[in-house]
């Protein structure tokens, strides 16, 4: 879909910004937003670009750089943390063969860090695109990541 439609879904305040934001990057095949996705957000909410910017870089959930087509995102939080969120990640790293931040060889995959999943409760937590794991295992993993080949 090309950006000026997305943007027609949406009206001109500034309150639509973040679900903008989404559908941009959602729209992405790289699951990223493009400077220019940037500069027509801002165009279309009459709204700085540095806001625009600001907003971006602050949440987590956006990327400014090309991602892979599953995201894979590690609670990092103390809780998470606690339950051995390390030895996941770790883990992860071994199976994909990419560290923080990359992208698998195939594109498939990338590997991110989230301060706080909202998944205390069945910490060490994990989301892979909008999908949540909990209770997590280094065992769990691998067929975990076969769901999303």
């Amino acid at each position: 879909m090309e950006r000026s439609e997305i943007l027609k879904q949406f009206g001109n305040d500034d309150e639509n910004l973040i679900n903008i934001l989404h559908a941009l990057q959602n729209n992405n095949s790289q699951n990223y937003l493009e400077k220019d996705d940037l500069k027509a957000a801002a165009n279309h909410l009459n709204i700085t670009y540095s806001h625009i910017y600001g907003v971006v870089t602050y949440y987590t959930m956006f990327s400014l750089k090309p991602r892979g087509k599953n995201i894979i995102r590690i609670c990092n939080s103390p809780v998470c943390d606690m339950e051995k969120s390390s030895d996941i990640i770790t883990k992860i790293k071994k199976i994909l063969s990419i560290g923080v931040g990359e992208i698998s060889k195939d594109k498939r995959f990338s590997l991110e860090l989230s301060e706080c999943l909202g998944q205390c409760d069945i910490a060490p937590g994990m989301m892979i695109n909008e999908d949540v794991y909990g209770n997590l295992h280094n065992a769990d993993l691998a067929s975990i990541f076969e769901k999303y080949k």
